[in-house]
């Protein structure tokens, strides 16, 4: 795979070769969680990475007050861990399966080792620790300008950009994600994101079920989001 490939790919898995992919299953073990296991926790050492094959994960972290901040969802293809495994530092959040998930674990030694070997590899961790960077200034001048409407939007365009699907009428996300795990992904309380919610339900911009959320306009919720 080129270097333009690598920059267009989504994933990980997307972004490096065939010959660095079957070294991953080589030297990788196929782990398996249920719904709400933990695959890692904040503060452990970080001693391998993880490449997410199916499912989904929430990443999350406890703040000094013991509130459980929801931090990014990773699904099928995405890297989890790579950031702790390259500084060295303990892990800084604590991975969450939102669904069954299958994830291959890799050590960290071997992750290095693929990283420095292949540019590809390299180049995408590269670019996608810019993104996650970016995003993160990105969502500190949010919370600043936007209010919890507008914040909830945002994450409900970017769960349709990464995960949704089409269906008649909009775009669906199934994911089983709850109203407290989206009231801390944009730091308000479980009311507050009910209200938003169901002020979008009022305007016909969604619909909501036990565990998905159907958007049938997504131009209204970007433009409520300020894109």
């Amino acid at each position: 795979m080129n270097a333009d490939a690598s920059e267009a790919a989504a994933t990980f898995l997307d972004a490096i070769g065939l010959d660095d992919q079957r070294v991953l299953r080589e030297r990788g073990t196929v782990r398996r969680f249920s719904r709400g296991a933990a695959l890692a926790h904040a503060g452990q050492a970080a001693d391998r990475v993880l490449v997410i094959l199916s499912g989904h994960v929430k990443l999350t972290r406890v703040t000094d007050e013991g509130r459980d901040v929801l931090l990014a969802i990773r699904g099928p293809g995405d890297v989890v861990g790579e950031q702790a495994a390259i500084d060295g530092s303990p892990r800084s959040a604590s991975v969450v399966a939102l669904d069954a998930v299958e994830a291959l674990a890799l050590g960290r030694t071997d992750f290095l080792a693929l990283v420095s070997r292949s540019p590809e590899a390299s180049l995408y961790i590269m670019r996608m620790l810019a993104a996650r960077l970016r995003d993160a200034d990105g969502k500190r001048v949010e919370f600043a300008a936007q209010d919890v409407v507008g914040r909830l939007a945002a994450r409900l365009v970017e769960l349709c950009d990464r995960f949704g699907g089409p269906v008649d009428g909009g775009t669906r996300i199934d994911l089983p994600l709850t109203q407290e795990d989206l009231a801390s992904w944009v730091g308000s309380s479980r009311e507050a994101a009910s209200r938003a919610l169901q002020q979008m339900r009022g305007l016909g911009w969604l619909s909501t079920e036990r565990r998905s959320i159907t958007v049938h306009d997504l131009g209204s919720v970007r433009r409520r989001a300020g894109e």
